[in-house]
């Protein structure tokens, strides 16, 4: 079966969750989604209820396919803590379906001025990866009984009288955090650094496990492990995974040893062993800057195939520069490394060529107990912006970048001081 790009909420409901392994997970039970008047609305995740009778919530970015007959995760990684809504979510089924609104949508002219009811919220993703809401199917009128409803299609932003963030009037709270939606992780770092730890502990149980991942990554040290601590143990966990490894083990290097332990237990044995290995280097080594998920593939790779991938909106801009070239397995630690191929010698090559006849002899590669110094001479001397980090027998460990040094050289409160204190967006502290 081909998976679908345009799908209402209700056909989901019921419909079974299936893991990478084809394993079934649970069903799904109801969709939660944001709304937003001045911004794209759009499905935050699914409610999948397991067969414990358990609901958990799964984010949408964890789905690979949605098929007609069930859906499938792009891994077996999943939350188990119940699910409960945010002050800024509601739930399609449980909230949505059943509600009045009014439409001036001129393809139903006949329903301007009439109060009309949501039958169902058709999602459709979009070429970010998101599931935005793009119509509604609505009646005019309960059906008597006995009769189908006649159901209609209403575009959605022409809908109106529908309650933004959640089914009452908008907190304070949920007005903030739905500013954050246009605004990038550092400047809502900081903004809530700016806050007092209650009101960040506030914002932090409000926001999704991975905006949160986002926006601690930018913060300073002290603030991560204070908003940590505001988190029960097993959010706190879930958070961890949804960070890069790089980032989750500097957050974890600030907390006491026991309580990171604690941690590293409760994450996904997947998520939390790059971690180990980046805390098991010293702070001022390459080895604790470089992230373990660079873009690695074999020599019999197509340059076609290696710029598709570099295309990944996912991954870092410095992490998308150079390709590096392994024997198998590609997984860090990888097979013996062999090379790397810059982003623009791909450009300049057939879509057919295998990358490993185009490596770049040029670039030599770093080690995971090099210094920083080193590191810093390193992208000096090549005008780089990432760099191979290998072990003493040839392995790929990982890839740093420059980015990340820099955040390792400037003084710790360079966070605290801003980028760009007269530019940043403002929004109400409610």
């Amino acid at each position: 079966m081909s998976a679908v790009s345009r799908v209402y909420a209700g056909r989901l409901v019921g419909l079974q969750v299936r893991g990478p392994d084809f394993a079934v997970i649970g069903r799904v039970r109801d969709v939660v989604v944001i709304i937003r008047s001045h911004s794209a609305s759009r499905a935050l995740g699914l409610v999948v209820e397991l067969a414990n009778k358990r609901r958990i919530f799964v984010p949408m970015l964890r789905i690979a396919a949605i098929e007609p007959g069930d859906v499938t995760l792009s891994t077996g990684s999943v939350s188990m803590r119940t699910f409960m809504p945010r002050t800024t979510e509601v739930t399609v089924m449980g909230d949505i379906v059943g509600s009045k609104v009014h439409t001036d949508d001129p393809d139903v002219a006949d329903l301007h001025g009439r109060a009309v009811e949501i039958a169902d919220v058709e999602l459709e993703r979009t070429r970010t990866r998101d599931w935005a809401i793009s119509r509604i199917a609505v009646f005019a009128e309960r059906p008597k009984f006995g009769r189908s409803p006649r159901l209609r299609t209403v575009d959605f932003e022409r809908v109106e009288g529908l309650s933004v963030s959640g089914a009452g009037e908008a907190t304070p709270l949920a007005q903030t955090i739905a500013e954050f939606d246009d605004m990038h992780p550092t400047d809502i770092a900081n903004f809530i650094n700016d806050l007092s730890p209650t009101r960040r502990g506030q914002i932090a149980r409000e926001l999704d496990d991975e905006r949160l991942a986002d926006i601690l990554a930018e913060l300073p040290d002290d603030g991560q492990a204070q908003i940590l601590g505001t988190l029960d143990i097993e959010r706190a966990a879930d958070v961890l995974e949804e960070m890069d490894p790089d980032d989750a083990a500097d957050v974890l290097q600030e907390l006491e040893h026991d309580k990171a332990e604690v941690l590293l237990e409760l994450m996904d044995p997947e998520e939390s062993a790059p971690v180990r290995r980046l805390m098991s280097f010293a702070d001022d080594t390459v080895g604790a800057l470089m992230t373990p998920e660079p873009l690695t593939l074999t020599p019999q790779t197509t340059v076609a195939e290696a710029l598709a991938l570099a295309r990944d909106e996912d991954l870092p801009t410095s992490l998308s520069s150079l390709i590096f070239v392994v024997r198998p397995p590609t997984a860090t630690p990888t097979g013996r490394y062999l090379g790397c191929v810059h982003l623009q010698r791909l450009l300049r090559e057939p879509p057919s060529t295998l990358i490993g006849g185009i490596l770049d002899p040029d670039f030599p590669p770093l080690y995971a107990d090099d210094h920083q110094e080193t590191a810093g001479r390193y992208f000096a001397a090549y005008n780089l912006v990432c760099g191979p980090v290998l072990d003493e027998d040839g392995h790929l460990l990982g890839a740093v970048a420059v980015d990340d040094l820099i955040d390792h050289l400037l003084p710790e409160n360079w966070r605290e001081e801003g980028v760009r204190p007269d530019d940043t967006r403002k929004v109400n502290h409610g």
